[in-house]
């Protein structure tokens, strides 16, 4: 079966048990940044039931300009107070350099991206590095906390500057 049929049958039968609408703002003012990685199933991680919490997800969970954007109408439209920032080991974005990647891409498609993919080596100082990030943009405000999650535990690990 397409993978994506497999999904519509199963949003249908999600649907016919759907509790009715949620919250149109995040309850507990909490915006979410982390990993597009599939092992990380953020709402059942946090406990959370939809309306409570916002979740942007990118490759690595990294803040980048449109991280930014994000969070800024989250913050200033929305309600949100606090950004936690969750990445992860084993991630893929730590064994990727960017200018072999950067360079594969140029090669293929004979162009080269303006955007950088965002590789880092040392998943804890690429928390500390985007902590950092947000902690000094003028358009995002508010609590912000960083964790790595150990994807064989399930456990996180708080990060501090």
């Amino acid at each position: 079966m397409d993978p994506i049929e497999q999904l519509l049958e199963n949003e249908t039968a999600y649907a016919a048990k759907f509790p009715g609408e949620a919250p149109h703002l995040p309850e507990m003012k909490v915006a979410v940044v982390t990993c597009m990685d599939c092992r990380i199933d953020v709402e059942t991680m946090l406990g959370v039931e939809p309306g409570q919490i916002h979740v942007i997800r990118n490759a690595g969970g990294l803040v980048t300009q449109d991280t930014i954007r994000t969070l800024t109408a989250s913050q200033r439209s929305l309600g949100t107070e606090y950004v936690m920032l969750i990445q992860h080991t084993d991630c893929g974005m730590s064994k990727t350099d960017d200018e072999e990647f950067l360079a594969e891409l140029e090669k293929d498609t004979g162009q080269r991206p303006t955007w950088r993919p965002g590789g880092f080596k040392d998943v804890r100082e690429s928390v500390r590095n985007d902590m950092k990030k947000l902690l000094d943009s003028p358009f995002v405000g508010g609590t912000v906390r960083g964790f790595v999650l150990d994807v064989k535990t399930a456990r996180l690990e708080e990060v501090s500057l």
